[in-house]
C-alpha cells in the first residue's frame, strides 16, 4: 500500500480534486434540478479509479523491468529532475566507475546527491553503428 501511495498520491490528490468539483456542480439545483450528481460521482470515480490502477500497473511492470535489467548488468536510463535544463537524463551503467546501486526502487551513485527511483527510469538500448547508419541529418 506504501508504494501505491508513493507512486500514485500526486494522481489520487488530482482524481480527489475532480470528484470534489463534480459533486459541487452536480448538486447545483439549475444542473438537473440537483440530481446530477448521482451521474457524475459513479462516473469520475469509476474513470479515475481505472486510468490510476492502469497506471500503476504500467509503471511497476516497467519498474520490474528496469530493475531486473540492472541486476542483470544492463543499462538503464533516468529522468534527472534535479537539473531541469541540461543533461535532463542520466545512463546508469553498472559496469561504469560510478558504483551504482540499488536500494528497494532507488538508484544511489556517490557521484550524486541525489538517488533515482526506478519509476522514473527506462531500459536503455545503446545504439549500434547499423542504426547511426539509418540516421540521415
Amino acid at each position: 500500500m506504501g508504494e501505491f501511495l508513493e507512486l500514485e498520491g500526486g494522481y489520487l490528490a488530482i482524481g480527489a480534486f475532480a470528484l470534489a468539483a463534480a459533486a459541487f456542480v452536480g448538486t447545483r439545483p439549475f444542473v438537473g434540478n440537483g440530481q446530477a450528481w448521482k451521474k457524475t460521482i459513479p462516473f469520475v470515480l469509476i474513470t479515475m479509479a481505472g486510468f490510476i490502477s492502469a497506471h500503476y500497473f504500467v509503471t511497476t511492470s516497467r519498474m520490474a523491468d528496469v530493475k531486473y535489467r540492472f541486476n542483470q548488468g544492463g543499462t538503464v536510463i533516468c529522468e534527472s529532475r534535479a537539473v531541469r535544463k541540461v543533461a535532463q537524463s542520466v545512463i546508469i551503467d553498472p559496469n561504469n566507475s560510478q558504483n551504482w546501486i540499488l536500494i528497494k526502487d532507488v538508484f544511489h551513485s556517490p557521484e550524486y546527491e541525489r538517488g533515482f527511483h526506478a519509476a522514473r527510469c527506462l531500459e536503455y538500448f545503446k545504439p549500434t553503428k547499423e542504426d547511426r547508419k539509418k540516421i540521415k541529418f
